[in-house]
This record gives C-alpha cells, sequence and structure tokens, in this order.
C-alpha cells in the first residue's frame, strides 16, 4: 500500500530521472513532505510519438469512461490483478506511467493505540519512480494516476503487508512504451528496488495530511 509519499528532489534531480524534453527546463517545484490522494502529482509517460513527457494528475485514478468521480479508493492498484479489473485494465494497455518520489509513508499500531509513521526511502533518499497507471477523463475534465503495489517482501513486510512498485531504472523504456504487450509489462513489475528500502520512524505531526515538515528533520523529534 501506499497512502502518502514525498517529493523532496530538487527539479534538476527529477528531470535526470527521465528523458525530458527542454520544455520542463524552467521549472522549479518545491518540495513537498507528504503528498495525499487526491492531490496533484506530476507524472511521466510517453506521448504519441514515444517521447517522455511530464504532466500533473489527481492522484486517485478516475477511469476515461467514469461519469462521476470515483467514491472507491483507486490511488493504489493491486499488480496482481490490475490488467483485469474494469477500473484499471485500459490504462495497463497503454497507460502505463512512472511516479517520481524520494519517500513514502507507512503507519504502525503503538502501544498506547495511536498510530506511529515510518519513513521509507532507498539509501541516501536517492530520487525514484513508483511504477504507475494513469487516465484522462474528457467528461469530467480529469487527469489522474494511481501506484501499483505488490506484496510486501523484506524489508518492508516488517511494517505491512503491501508495498509500492519502486521500478529499477534499467525498465522504465520499456514500461512506458505503447508497444510492450500487457503481459511483459506485469512482467517487468519483478524488477524493482523494493529490496533496498530503509525505515526510520518519524513525528506523529506526520499523520496529519495538513502537516509539510520534512521527516528528516521529524526523525529527531521522536
Amino acid at each position: 500500500m501506499c497512502g502518502r509519499f514525498t517529493q523532496m528532489m530538487t527539479w534538476p534531480e527529477l528531470v535526470r530521472l527521465y528523458r525530458l524534453n527542454d520544455k520542463h527546463d524552467g521549472r522549479n517545484t518545491p518540495p513537498r513532505y507528504n503528498i495525499a490522494p487526491t492531490q496533484t502529482v506530476p507524472f511521466v509517460h510517453n506521448d504519441k510519438e514515444g517521447n517522455q513527457v511530464l504532466e500533473d494528475g489527481r492522484w486517485w485514478l478516475v477511469p476515461f469512461w467514469a461519469k462521476e468521480m470515483p467514491k472507491i479508493a483507486l490511488f493504489n492498484a493491486r499488480s496482481e490483478d490490475a490488467e483485469k479489473k474494469p477500473s484499471f485494465r485500459d490504462a495497463y494497455k497503454t497507460k502505463r506511467c512512472l511516479i517520481p518520489a524520494d519517500g513514502f509513508y507507512e503507519w504502525t499500531k503503538a502501544e498506547d493505540g495511536g498510530k506511529d509513521p515510518w519513513f521509507i526511502h532507498l539509501p541516501d533518499r536517492e530520487p525514484f519512480s513508483f511504477a504507475g497507471l494513469w487516465a484522462h477523463n474528457d467528461a469530467l475534465d480529469v487527469t489522474s494516476c494511481t501506484i501499483l503495489t505488490m506484496a510486501a517482501g523484506d524489508p518492508m513486510q516488517q511494517l505491512h503487508d503491501r508495498q509500492p512498485i519502486i521500478l529499477d531504472p534499467t525498465a522504465y523504456d520499456e514500461w512506458l512504451s505503447a508497444e510492450t504487450s500487457v503481459a511483459d509489462a506485469k512482467a517487468l513489475l519483478g524488477r524493482n528496488l523494493d529490496n533496498q528500502l530503509q525505515f526510520h520512524r518519524v513525528s506523529r505531526d506526520i499523520n496529519s495530511s495538513k502537516f509539510n515538515g520534512d521527516p528528516g528533520i521529524l526523525a529527531n523529534a521522536v
């Protein structure tokens, strides 16, 4: 599962993850420390010519055929069967994307009954990409995306039984390509960096989606 994530990299760091054209060079986005579902996030996909482009979209998928905003939770999609689900199967065929981040949160129940947040990241907080799907709904005029998840392995299973899929950069081009079949795209999800994850507990201030503090600093407040 992925219910909140962070984008703390500088804009040049984000751009270096991909093969974006020059029109993105002048953009400068401030760090975001506590991104929640339904908020707007940048994501990368291929255009009709096969070039990587960056777009902003709602983090909570709105299928192209939806007549109203979905009330069921579509900010995550289970990789085991997403290609078969009505909400995701069309996006899985031709609208796969990458969602940049450099960390995400998970929660565990504490002895006092509260929930302790954990900040999860790669070594040295290296930027990475979640494997995702995207859609555009003409009737509602909304572009949106979702993050694919899988069963948790080491070390994430210490915190939760699900985890978002962090795709290996060597799989980016194939994942985004419309020429990659659904079966081959699904196989690409096995090329991930999830076994490299590290985590530490941070302040419960982050439990509020309105809080936007750096978890690197919050670790010292626990």
